[in-house]
């Protein structure tokens, strides 16, 4: 099992080393002025993002992300459970759900703007409201399929209010959830750093932009590999939270 393991993450860190190689050649020798060489990204990531702009432009944004993901999280589950436990309100609720989730997120920023101006609560308000339909979703889907036998089990043996929903309801839904809050991870950074772009001026997303306007190429493609690290290192995050939280479940994580 041991050298298993250790046979995949080799193929992983070759496969990675090749991919870079290839970059490095590839940008090294293009002569568009768009492509910047890969060794003048990585000094321009050195030189931005360790660490003159972490303070005043990363720290902002992760503190917008956490914040609209948890309220999308508390929304979600929230919603989910009211709407999975209860037919009359999924039925009365399903028409609004369709509709508010359909809306392109692009479309929301205009009116969260108006509404909000172009600080910090605009990004917040956005990504709550779209991230939250995947985990109100999933939790909901994760609630109506609750096994009848569990549930009259933990009846009879007395388990009810919130020992039940502690001990029995959560844990059978807790994987829908996960599913979920991945889902909308992904989409969280998306609409963080198109707000960013948009409406801000400050954050990892307003950088790249400015770079993009001032063709600071180099600086542009650091910001890029920038959040294509941050999404890597936070789906890794989540992934080790949601092995913590479901080891019963590891299977299937």
């Amino acid at each position: 099992m041991r050298r298993a393991r250790f046979g995949w993450l080799a193929l992983e860190v070759g496969a990675t080393a090749a991919i870079v190689a290839l970059l490095w050649a590839y940008t090294v020798a293009n002569e568009s002025y768009a492509v910047a060489p890969l060794p003048d990204v990585l000094d321009a990531f050195r030189r931005t993002w360790l660490f003159a702009h972490v303070g005043s432009d990363v720290v902002p944004s992760l503190v917008r992300m956490t914040l609209g993901y948890a309220a999308a999280i508390a929304i979600g589950v929230g919603g989910g459970f009211l709407l999975g436990s209860s037919a009359v309100v999924s039925a009365l609720a399903s028409p609004v759900v369709g509709f508010l989730r359909s809306i392109p997120a692009a479309a929301l920023l205009p009116p969260a703007i108006v509404l909000f101006g172009i600080g910090g609560t605009t990004k917040v308000a956005v990504i709550a409201f779209v991230c939250c339909w995947p985990i109100m979703l999933n939790t909901a889907d994760g609630v109506r399929e609750l096994d009848a036998t569990m549930l009259a089990t933990a009846r009879v043996y007395g388990i009810r209010g919130l020992r039940r929903l502690r001990l029995v309801v959560l844990p059978a839904v807790a994987p829908r959830i996960f599913a979920g809050m991945r889902t909308s991870l992904s989409i969280a950074i998306l609409l963080l750093v198109t707000s960013e772009m948009i409406a801000s001026t400050n954050g990892i997303g307003y950088f790249v932009f400015q770079a993009q306007q001032q063709f600071a190429v180099g600086d542009m493609w650091a910001g890029v590999l920038l959040l294509g690290l941050l999404g890597f290192g936070l789906n890794l995050l989540f992934g080790a939270v949601e092995r913590r939280v479901l080891h019963w479940n590891a299977p299937n994580v």
